[in-house]
């Protein structure tokens, strides 16, 4: 075993954004070269993991430090791109906090998109996309996912069911009642609806029970908190179709 796989769990992992493959050199940007360099100390010669979402997990060497910028080049792939079941969360924004822990978990789990939806009882109109993006790369960081998940505009939910794309199973958390999930058939490509923390209103329960992809669903006999339904359907879907 080389010394960077016994060290694996102490080596930086960050996230880049262009093409990782043998001998290939990242620059990496301000704030990342300034977390390298100057908080983990990171000198010339030493390891650091790269992904970028495409290319899969790469150790890479350090090549130089300078105060504002660190170059390294990739020397071996040490993880294959991740290959997950087509999983997306369509979740109502929720307050800052429980969205940004949402939007870390999420991620852990392996969602593949995070589509956030809003609704009549929607308490937060303009999610701050950006953070919640650097949530989501911090989260695959931390997670060792070689992935990061996608996280498109907010749509209306009539938005959202209206250019449904065809093939997706539409995975309805339904408060007042469905098939436990454990006994859904929906299998990838497929998407889990969860609403806001105050719920669906009737006629928006209606309107996604009524869409030919629905598969209403049941999370047991407790009142959930949203992130806390989102979260437990995520796991047991994973768990049905392979990621358990």
């Amino acid at each position: 075993m080389s010394e960077f796989d016994r060290s694996l769990s102490t080596t930086p992992r960050l996230h880049v954004q262009g093409a990782l493959g043998a001998g290939a050199l990242i620059t990496l940007d301000q704030p990342q070269s300034h977390y390298l360099g100057s908080v983990m100390r990171r000198q010339t010669g030493d390891m650091v993991r790269l992904f970028n979402g495409r290319d899969g997990e790469w150790a890479a060497r350090v090549a130089s430090v300078a105060k504002k910028a660190v170059t390294l080049v990739a020397e071996w792939q040490s993880a294959h791109q991740e290959q997950v079941p087509d999983l997306w969360l369509c979740a109502a924004p929720l307050k800052k906090g429980r969205i940004d822990w949402l939007v870390e978990k999420a991620c852990e789990l392996g969602v593949a998109r995070l589509q956030l939806v809003t609704t009549q009882r929607t308490v937060v109109d303009k999610p701050n996309l950006d953070r919640l993006g650097a949530h989501l790369v911090e989260a695959a960081e931390q997670s060792g996912r070689t992935a990061v998940p996608e996280l498109p505009a907010p749509l209306l939910l009539e938005q959202l069911l209206k250019n449904w794309p065809g093939g997706r199973s539409l995975i309805f958390a339904d408060e007042s009642g469905g098939t436990p999930l454990a006994e859904a058939k929906a299998p990838a490509p497929a998407a889990i609806l969860i609403g806001p923390e105050g719920g669906f209103t009737v006629q928006e329960r209606e309107a996604i029970r009524a869409h030919p992809a629905a598969v209403p669903i049941s999370l047991g006999p407790r009142i959930l908190r949203a992130d806390t339904a989102a979260l437990a359907a995520i796991a047991v879907w994973q768990a049905i179709n392979g990621q358990g």
